[in-house]
């Protein structure tokens, strides 16, 4: 397969600017297409995106537009609008075109498989990153890197493929042992800080110090690691302590994604956190009370707005 020399990004979230924003440094402008409808383009450009301060010169491209298909495409949508931006990108998804997403949970890599089929499918995992979005201004720091691989025993050419462009442009990726277990180590993440920095409506600070915020966060990931268990996954304690001490060291002032939904009053993630965590746990039998006390608690936030 020829070297990955063209970039399309979809979703101009906190992450999607990120990764807009280090594509576009180093490929330079032409090279990374921001895709979306005309209708976006046009408010991107009137209003502008922000990226720590600087006004983000993007190559913006209306992808109903567009023919020829991208060497990479990376989905930073919310996952509420991953199948319209499927549909909105299927056309640029050709024979070579490698896909990545830096959503949240366990399930859009099997929906991007099922759409454009596996062998095109990178496992992802966006870590270590602090991102804010608010309007248009998106603050980036740590910029973090991109976990990468594919399934054990599937065939890793689309991965050597990915990650020799990765090097390439001395872009930050880690290659764990197991990309499953590294995407339900993140769902652990996640479902512990992003739910309880929302439903206790606070950044990272709270979470770094003892309390009921901290409590309940360590409680939820806890029992993602007995339903993950149920479904094969080894994950363990050692698992919660490392992200505890990920969390710990991530600026006081920041805040997950879930926390910023909440203070806009956007519809957050939670089926993707607690959601998936109370099917699967419902399928083994298993008691997961912290996550129902929590998916309860944000459904009653988002009713409200």
């Amino acid at each position: 397969m020829k070297p990955i020399q063209t970039v399309g990004v979809i979703g101009l979230g906190s992450l999607g600017v990120l990764y807009a924003t280090l594509f576009t440094k180093a490929l330079g402008r032409e090279r990374v297409l921001v895709l979306a409808d005309s209708g976006r383009i046009a408010r991107y450009r009137e209003e502008g995106v922000w990226c720590n301060g600087e006004l983000c010169d993007f190559h913006y491209v209306d992808a109903a537009a567009r023919a020829e298909p991208v060497d990479l495409l990376l989905f930073a949508v919310k996952f509420g609008g991953l199948r319209d931006a499927i549909e909105t990108c299927r056309h640029l998804v050709g024979a070579d075109t490698l896909l990545l997403s830096v959503l949240n949970g366990i399930a859009s890599e099997e929906i991007l498989a099922d759409a454009f089929g596996p062998e095109h499918v990178v496992g992802c995992v966006a870590e270590k990153m602090a991102a804010k979005k608010e309007g248009n201004h998106v603050t980036c720091g740590p910029w973090g890197e991109l976990a990468v691989g594919v399934p054990a025993g599937e065939d890793p050419a689309r991965l050597h493929r990915l990650t020799a462009f990765f090097d390439a442009i001395r872009f930050p990726y880690a290659l764990p042992a197991d990309i499953l277990v590294h995407q339900w180590s993140k769902l652990l993440c996640n479902t512990g800080c992003n739910q309880a920095a929302m439903v206790f409506q606070c950044g990272y600070s709270l979470l770094q110090k003892p309390g009921t915020p901290r409590d309940t966060m360590i409680g939820a990931m806890r029992e993602v690691a007995a339903v993950a268990n149920a479904e094969g996954v080894p994950l363990s304690e050692r698992d919660v302590t490392a992200w505890v001490d990920i969390i710990d060291h991530l600026p006081p002032d920041g805040e997950p994604s879930m926390r910023q939904d909440g203070k806009n009053h956007r519809r957050s993630e939670v089926e993707l956190f607690a959601g998936t965590i109370r099917r699967l746990a419902a399928k083994h039998g298993i008691s997961v009370p912290v996550n129902d006390w929590l998916y309860d608690r944000v459904q009653e936030m988002e009713r409200s707005y």
